[in-house]
């Protein structure tokens, strides 16, 4: 299971309606939507991380520019490593991951900031 700490950030962050909108994207309790959300703060802290790529520019940066496709990278192996830990259906895990993944990497993100 992943860092506690990590997880209860992203839950916070989620706050009572976001953990039920996960909880009715994966058809499930608020309890699943829980173990759901620790399942994914473990399998993006395992994710190899995208290797980086020149900075797009121009049209290039329509639609979410650097940040998009890293987290559209990020999100199939995430979605492949939590579909197989959970038993879901993989288009069922990639859509709560879509939703998980920008406030998961931001916990992330912010407690390695508070690490150095």
């Amino acid at each position: 299971m992943s860092d506690e700490s990590t997880q209860k950030d992203v839950l916070n962050e989620l706050g009572d309606d976001g953990l039920h909108e996960v909880a009715r994207v994966l058809d499930t309790d608020t309890e699943g939507a829980q173990r759901f959300v620790g399942e994914t703060v473990t399998a993006t802290e395992e994710a190899p991380v995208p290797a980086e790529e020149p900075p797009l520019t121009g049209v290039a940066t329509l639609g979410g520019g650097l940040a998009g496709g890293v987290l559209g990278k990020l999100s199939g192996p995430v979605a492949g490593a939590v579909a197989k830990r959970t038993g879901l259906p993989p288009a069922t895990v990639k859509r709560g991951v879509e939703l998980l993944l920008p406030l998961v990497l931001a916990a992330l993100a912010k407690r390695s900031s508070r690490k150095k």
